[in-house]
C-alpha cells in the first residue's frame, strides 16, 4: 500500500497541466482530468505486469490532482464570500463518504482488478455532466473574455432566483469593475511569481511547510492501520467516520475564529494526540486506536482548512499556479510517510515523534499566514501586496499610537481610555479618532 500511495503522490508532482490552467481555464483543465482519470483507471484493470500497473497509476494520480486543484479553484471562485466557509466544509465530506465507501467496496469485490474497474467508471459519468459546468466568471474577464463571463453570470443569476439582476449587471458594469484587475492580468506570469514580492514570498513559504505536514502526519497515521490490530476495512471506516465529528468543529472554528487560528489548532491539537500515544502501553490497542483516529480526524480536518485557506490567499491570476506549487509540497510529505515508518526499528516512537514535532512546526507557522474570514477573494498580485500591508500599516499604527497613550498616562496620568480618546492616529493623512 505505501508503494501505491507514494507512486500516486509522484506522478501529483508533474502538474503542469494544473498549474498552467490559468491559461486554458478551470472548467478545461477538470473535464479533461475526469477523462484521463477513468480512462487511465480503466486501463489500470487490465495491466499485465507490475510496471505497467504502476505507470498507469503514475498517470492517474496526475489527473487525480488535476481534479481536486481544479474543482476546489472553480469552487472558491464561485461561491460567495459569506458561503465559502459553509460550502468548502460540506464538500470536503464528500472524500469522506469516498473513503468509507471504498472500504466496503474493497471489503466485496476483493481482486485487485474489479476494485480499480469499480473505482474508475464513475468518473465517466463526472465527465459527461461537467461539460454543463460554468467557467470561473473571474477567470474569462481576467483573460478578456467579458461577454462570455456575462453569460454565466446571467445563467448562475437566473438559476438563483434573481433574475433582475441580469439587468444590473451589464458589461460596462463589470469590466468597470475589474478594470484594475484587467490592467494588471495583461502582464505574463509564472510560479516565480509566488516568490518574488514580499507577501507572496510569504504567503507561499508558510504554505509550504503547512501542506507539507498535514500530508506527512496524515498518511503516517493513515497507512499504518495494520499496527492497531484492528480489521483493516473497519479500520479504514472508522478513520472515515471520524471525520464527520472533526469538520463539523473545523466549520465551526472557521466560521467563527477564522482560518488562520483553526489552521494552528488543527495541526497542534493532531500533534499532541500523536505524542501521546508514544506513552499509551501496546497492550492498551483500544486506547491506542482511539487516539491515532482523533489524530487523524484533526490533520483531516487540517487539510479541509488548508484547501480553502489557500484558494483565498493567492489571487485569481495565479491562483491555480500557487495551489499546484503547495499542493506539490502536500505530495512530498506523502512520499515521506512510509519511509519514517521504517524508522520504528531504531526506536518505536522516533515515528510519532517525527509526525508530531513536524505538525508542531505547521502549527506554529500557519500563526504567521495573514486571515482571510469574510475577506473578498483578491485577483492580482497587487491586490495581495497591497491589501495585507495596508493591514499590517494599520496594526502599527495602532501600536504607536497606544504607546504614545501608555507614555501619557506615566507622564500626566489619567486612564487609559481618557487619554485614548485624546489622542489621534498618528500616521494618518488625516484627524482620524482610535475607536
Amino acid at each position: 500500500m505505501p508503494y501505491k500511495t507514494a507512486g500516486l503522490s509522484l506522478s501529483a508532482i508533474l502538474l503542469l497541466p494544473t498549474v498552467y490552467c490559468h491559461r486554458f481555464g478551470r472548467k478545461t483543465i477538470l473535464i479533461w482530468s475526469y477523462f484521463q482519470v477513468a480512462v487511465l483507471g480503466a486501463f489500470t484493470a487490465l495491466s499485465p505486469s507490475y510496471v505497467v500497473y504502476c505507470t498507469f497509476r503514475f498517470l492517474t494520480g496526475m489527473s487525480v490532482s488535476g481534479v481536486i486543484l481544479n474543482g476546489v479553484s472553480l469552487k472558491v471562485e464561485w461561491i460567495p464570500t459569506k458561503t465559502r466557509t459553509l460550502v468548502g466544509t460540506l464538500s470536503s465530506f464528500f472524500f469522506t463518504f469516498g473513503q468509507m465507501i471504498l472500504a466496503g467496496v474493497a471489503y466485496s469485490l476483493k481482486d485487485w482488478r474489479k476494485i480499480q474497474v469499480a473505482v474508475c467508471l464513475p468518473f465517466f459519468i463526472f465527465f459527461l455532466y461537467s461539460w454543463w459546468f460554468s467557467e470561473s466568471a473571474r477567470w474569462l474577464v481576467l483573460n478578456g473574455r467579458s461577454e462570455e463571463a456575462l453569460k454565466h453570470l446571467h445563467h448562475v443569476a437566473k438559476m438563483n432566483g434573481k433574475p433582475e439582476m441580469t439587468e444590473k449587471i451589464t458589461l460596462e458594469v463589470l469590466e468597470s469593475h475589474m478594470q484594475k484587475e484587467v490592467q494588471s492580468s495583461k502582464n505574463t506570469h509564472s510560479a516565480l511569481d509566488l516568490l518574488r514580492t514580499p507577501t507572496m514570498r510569504k504567503i507561499s513559504m508558510c504554505l509550504m511547510v503547512v501542506w507539507f505536514s498535514t500530508s506527512f502526519a496524515y498518511y503516517g497515521l493513515a497507512m499504518d492501520l495494520q499496527k492497531f490490530g484492528v480489521n483493516i476495512y473497519l479500520m479504514q471506516i472508522i478513520f472515515g467516520a471520524v471525520d464527520f465529528p472533526a469538520k463539523l468543529i473545523a466549520l465551526l472554528m472557521l466560521s467563527f475564529l477564522g482560518r488562520r487560528l483553526t489552521q494552528g489548532m488543527c495541526l497542534l491539537v493532531s500533534a499532541s494526540v500523536i505524542f501521546s500515544n508514544i506513552f499509551v502501553p501496546k497492550d492498551m490497542q483500544i486506547t491506542r486506536t482511539a487516539l491515532a483516529v482523533i489524530g487523524k480526524g484533526f490533520t483531516s480536518a487540517s487539510f479541509t482548512c488548508v484547501y480553502l485557506f489557500t484558494g483565498e490567499l493567492y489571487p485569481t491570476v495565479i491562483r491555480q499556479t500557487g495551489m499546484g506549487f503547495v499542493s506539490t509540497m502536500s505530495r512530498i510529505g506523502s512520499m515521506a510517510a512510509p519511509a519514517v515508518l521504517i524508522l520504528d526499528e531504531i526506536l518505536p516512537a522516533l515515528p510519532s515523534i517525527i509526525y508530531g514535532g513536524s505538525a508542531v512546526v505547521a502549527g506554529l507557522i500557519a500563526f504567521l499566514l495573514p486571515e482571510t474570514l469574510n475577506i473578498p477573494l483578491p485577483d492580482t498580485i497587487e491586490d495581495v501586496e497591497e491589501k495585507w500591508e495596508k493591514k499590517k500599516q494599520s496594526i502599527q499604527e495602532q501600536t504607536q499610537s497606544e504607546s504614545l497613550v501608555l507614555q501619557d498616562i506615566k507622564q500626566g496620568g489619567g486612564t487609559f481610555e481618557e487619554n485614548k480618546s485624546a489622542h489621534l492616529c498618528p500616521l494618518s493623512e488625516t484627524p482620524v479618532e482610535i475607536k
